[in-house]
């Protein structure tokens, strides 16, 4: 089973920030379900019960980011059980350069949440906490859908470029 997967979190640092949404698109066949662990549901049992059955996880920038945060947040390396896939890297082979939102312009991978930056999520999780807005939330947790979702697309993309 393929796993796409992306974090939203408060910072840059699993010392001085945390993960506030894990988002996994698993894969298997033309079957796919979407799981996102939000707030206190992230927990190294409820993503190792997620990731149980994958082979193969595809990220974007997750070699340097994704991956090594959620090792020091949750002591859980997935490059030990997993093959791990980071799309960045193949994107840099094919001379499409930039951040993930970046390169779905360059391939005309669309979404509706665009506009919004990693630094908007940062703020739609601290509207969330503070004020207990769900439309902040709703907001963040779409964003993250299409983050993983989106990740699907590129890999299809790149195997066509």
């Amino acid at each position: 089973m393929d796993a796409y997967l992306d974090i939203e979190t408060t910072g840059l640092s699993c010392r001085s920030a945390y993960i506030t949404v894990i988002g996994i698109y698993l894969v298997e066949g033309y079957a796919g379900k979407l799981v996102q662990l939000v707030g206190r549901d992230i927990t190294s049992d409820n993503l190792l019960e997620c990731v149980k059955d994958v082979t193969d996880v595809f990220t974007y920038n997750g070699s340097r980011f994704d991956l090594p945060f959620i090792n020091g947040a949750l002591g859980i390396n997935l490059e030990a059980f997993t093959n791990h896939r980071d799309l960045m890297y193949d994107c840099w082979r094919c001379n499409l350069r930039g951040g993930f939102k970046a390169v779905e312009r360059q391939l005309g991978i669309s979404r509706e949440s665009a506009g919004i930056t990693g630094w908007d999520a940062v703020l739609l999780w601290q509207r969330y906490m503070r004020c207990g807005d769900s439309e902040a939330l709703n907001t963040l947790l779409q964003y993250n859908r299409e983050d993983v979702m989106n990740l699907k697309v590129l890999r299809e993309r790149l195997a066509e470029y």
